[in-house]
């Protein structure tokens, strides 16, 4: 099996639980890196962050450009002009590192999905679809690429959810989180939504929360 290329962290020895974390378009498993100290997660935590990097593709939108991307980015039209494949196959790829973990001894329910922006495009169809049950997905400043190919799997329907957005953010309006949002109540889910005062970033304020979210699903 050949994986993603990934940078890993661990909170302590033999871990028994784990966060995959996908970066956002042209940036890379590094980007994530530092959030780990200020998420205030217990001394005891035994926790196995992986942060993958997204292949180096060319993205239209970029001219082409090659750089580390999910999948391509073809216009600013987010639901109708969707590269729709290239969002599965990075799931697909996210999908083998949540079994690698498992083979590692991680219990499905002892791992949570991640995605910033792209990466929380492909989180949405990776954690929703999975065949068995995980702690959760967190979903930050992203939109949901795929609500009209995601089936949620029967294993996944009481995911926890954890979603955030930018209320000043101009590459990906907040309005865009407000839309996937409402599809996830519309599927069942009661997702924690929080917004803050930013544009398309992270804040501390933000990983605060986070981790509490991941101290309450871990």
């Amino acid at each position: 099996m050949e994986y993603l290329e990934c940078v890993e962290k661990t909170t302590g020895e033999n871990p028994d639980a784990s966060v995959i974390w996908l970066h956002g378009l042209g940036a890379s498993g590094h980007d994530f890196e530092p959030v780990i100290p200020h998420l205030g997660l217990p001394q005891d935590a035994h926790v196995r962050f992986v942060f993958p990097h997204a292949p180096q593709i060319p993205v239209t939108l970029n001219g082409g450009m090659v750089m580390p991307a999910w999948y391509d980015i073809r216009s600013l039209d987010r639901h109708n002009d969707t590269d729709e494949q290239g969002i599965l196959a990075s799931a697909e790829r996210t999908r083998d590192l949540i079994k690698r973990e498992m083979e590692r001894g991680v219990s499905s329910d002892r791992i949570v999905i991640a995605g910033f922006s792209q990466g929380g495009a492909v989180a949405y169809h990776t954690a929703l679809t999975f065949e068995q049950p995980l702690a959760g997905l967190m979903v930050l400043s992203s939109y949901f690429a795929t609500m009209k190919l995601t089936t949620p799997s029967e294993a996944n329907r009481q995911l926890p959810v954890f979603m955030a957005h930018g209320t000043n953010d101009p590459m990906l309006p907040e309005f865009l989180g407000q839309e996937a949002l409402e599809h996830l109540r519309k599927l069942g889910y009661e997702p924690e939504y929080r917004t803050y005062p930013m544009e398309h970033e992270v804040c501390l304020e933000e990983i605060q929360a986070i981790g509490a979210w991941l101290r309450s699903v871990l």
